[in-house]
This record gives C-alpha cells, sequence and structure tokens, in this order.
C-alpha cells in the first residue's frame, strides 16, 4: 500500500471510531466541577501502571522493529511515557498522593484493559497495527488531555505545575502523524492485513473509552 493508500486507511479508521465514540461522562463532570477529589486519585493511580506499563510495551516494540523507522518511532514513545512519568508524579503530589500511595492503588480491572491490549499487541501485533491503533485514537486522548487540564485549573485551582501532565499528551510529539504514517505504509507494503490493522485500531479506542468509564462508574 503507498503511503497515500496508508492515509486513507488513517482517515477510515478515524472515521469508524468517531462514528461509535460516546461522550466522556468523567471529563464532563470535572468540566461542570462535580466530580469528586477522590476520582482524582482514582485517575493518578490508573495512569501510574497505564504509563509504566505503555512504556515498556514501547520499548519492546522499539526491539522488536530496531532497524526501521519503526524502531525510532516507537523509542521516541517510550521515551515520551518516562517523561510522562515524571509529570504524574507532580500531579499526584498535587492531590497528597506518593510514588509510594500510587504503587498501593488498588486499580480497576476496566480501566487496566487499554495498556493490557496494547501490550498484547506489542508482544505479538505489527508495527503497522500498533502505528495505526496510536494514530487513529490520539487526537481524541489529546483533545480529552486538554479538557482535563483546563478543568482542572478553572474548576479545581490546579497551578500548572500540577496539570503538566495532560498538558504534555493535549498535543501529538512532533513529527509523531508522519512517523507513523510511513510504519502504516511500509508495513502494509510488507503484507500486513489493513482489516487487522483497523481492527486493533477499534479495540484500542473501545478500552480507552473504558478506562474513562470506569473512572466515572457510581457517580450520580
Amino acid at each position: 500500500m503507498t503511503d497515500h493508500g496508508a492515509a486513507e486507511l488513517v482517515a477510515r479508521t478515524r472515521r469508524d471510531i468517531a462514528g461509535g465514540a460516546a461522550a466522556n461522562r468523567f471529563v464532563s463532570l470535572l468540566e461542570a466541577g462535580q466530580l469528586p477529589r477522590d476520582r482524582l486519585v482514582w485517575l493518578a493511580g490508573e495512569e501510574y501502571r497505564i504509563v509504566k506499563s505503555d512504556r515498556r510495551s514501547f520499548a519492546l516494540l522499539a526491539a522488536r522493529y530496531p532497524d526501521s523507522s519503526s524502531g525510532e518511532l516507537f523509542l521516541g514513545l517510550a521515551q515520551g511515557e518516562g517523561r510522562a512519568l515524571t509529570l504524574l508524579g507532580d500531579f499526584a503530589a498535587a492531590l497528597g498522593q506518593s510514588e509510594k500511595n500510587l504503587m498501593a492503588y488498588e486499580p480497576k480491572p476496566l480501566a487496566q484493559a487499554y495498556p493490557a491490549y496494547l501490550a498484547q499487541r506489542a508482544a505479538f501485533g505489527t508495527a503497522a497495527e500498533v502505528a495505526l491503533a496510536m494514530l487513529a485514537n490520539l487526537e481524541e486522548w489529546g483533545a480529552y488531555c486538554a479538557r482535563t487540564a483546563r478543568a482542572l485549573r478553572a474548576e479545581y485551582g490546579f497551578p500548572d505545575t500540577a496539570v503538566g501532565f495532560f498538558d504534555f499528551f493535549a498535543e501529538p510529539p512532533p513529527g509523531f502523524e508522519e512517523q507513523a504514517l510511513d510504519v502504516i505504509a511500509s508495513g502494509l507494503a510488507s503484507g500486513d492485513d489493513p482489516v487487522e490493522a483497523a481492527r486493533a485500531a477499534r479495540l484500542l479506542h473501545a478500552y480507552e473509552t473504558a478506562f474513562w468509564d470506569a473512572l466515572a462508574e457510581g457517580l450520580p
């Protein structure tokens, strides 16, 4: 598949995902100033495990594809997760939570479906699958992070230093889309199945939705 074909696959997958997207109740409650503070502790605790898992997943992918554009893409993502982990510590500290608290936090199973699936794809999937899944879902994830950062400042009085984690993910890394498109095009040209790649993106989106739903579970 050509680069043009890869771009068409990304656009089609994004449309499919957008067609099945639902409202994010957690972020909506946050923007209304109606989210209990303990749910922010949940958010920090879940993200602590997610970011650590995703860093390992991207590092594994970089090791599986070391001598290609895929290796560069996944190594960059792994390094980004390392930076995010430091920023998450600032958010947790603003909540009065130490790393020891984050380690002791009991994760919600459905909130951890996303990193579990990414780890599965990192071990058994193709570079094109993961690149498409990340690229197709990154815009929505970034938008949620941007909304979260604004709401934490406006409704909960958090300083800029405490919301850097969400600011970090609000925009994609420079050059990410071009890198991901190259990985997708290379993979598909080598025989990777575009149907399987699109399926991985849809599943990743469903698990991301489950993450937000788990954080809002039981709230009126």
